[in-house]
């Protein structure tokens, strides 16, 4: 049996999994196919993650009345640790896998790698996600805020 703390930790990681994944298929897309260097394919990824990620999370806060500034505070307090859990873990296994990052877009290497890297830091960041829930922070901070 799952905890309910467990379940609402599983569902914040699933969120954070989303914007991740959009930033970071999409920043390697872009980086593959214009050629750039590994070092510029990671920061554009962890960007757009971030981006994403912190997009996900501003729209129903803002849907529920705040102002964009205190919607911006609850995102980035609700977010960035489990962001960044999963950008660490993502990013240095796709940089571990020999080749992957250089791969190209229509090599099995190149996304294979990609999602196992995003499986793999799915599964670190749920206990990330539990620790911070548990003491009333993380995604937490945004519940008063959901529909």
């Amino acid at each position: 049996m799952i905890s309910p703390l467990t379940r609402q930790a599983i569902a914040a990681t699933r969120h954070c999994l989303t914007g991740c994944a959009i930033g970071e298929v999409l920043g390697m897309v872009i980086s593959s196919a214009l050629g750039l260097s590994s070092l510029i394919s990671v920061i554009i990824s962890v960007a757009l993650a971030f981006v994403f990620g912190y997009s996900l999370t501003l729209i129903p806060v803002l849907r529920a009345g705040l102002t964009f500034r205190h919607a911006l505070v609850v995102a980035l307090a609700a977010d960035t640790v489990s962001i960044t859990s999963m950008e660490l873990v993502d990013n240095a296994f796709v940089l571990a896998v020999p080749g992957a990052i250089t791969a190209g877009l229509t090599s099995a290497l190149f996304w294979i790698s990609l999602i196992t890297s995003l499986l793999i830091a799915f599964i670190v960041t749920v206990p990330v996600n539990r620790w911070l829930i548990a003491r009333g922070l993380g995604h937490a901070v945004m519940h008063e805020y959901h529909h």
